[in-house]
């Protein structure tokens, strides 16, 4: 699932890492998530918007990975 995570994460100046312990994970999920190979729980999408003032939509890029998805099940 795509996210805006490691651009916001560079904006804010955090390291993978500083960000984790914000978010109460491990730097190794931060890195999974930011190479599009780990989906986020909901309260941990949760957290990492809060820390980047931002909505779980925009972190998430929920419209653009929902329009990907149904171009998806549309070819099935």
């Amino acid at each position: 699932m795509k996210t805006k995570l490691k651009e916001l994460r560079c904006e804010y100046g955090l390291t993978q890492q500083q960000l984790a312990d914000l978010v109460h994970v491990s730097a190794r999920t931060i890195i999974s998530i930011e190479k599009e190979q780990y989906k986020p729980s909901l309260m941990l999408a949760y957290r990492m918007a809060q820390v980047f003032h931002t909505t779980i939509e925009d972190l998430c890029c929920l419209e653009e990975n929902k329009r990907k998805e149904d171009e998806e099940y549309a070819k099935l």
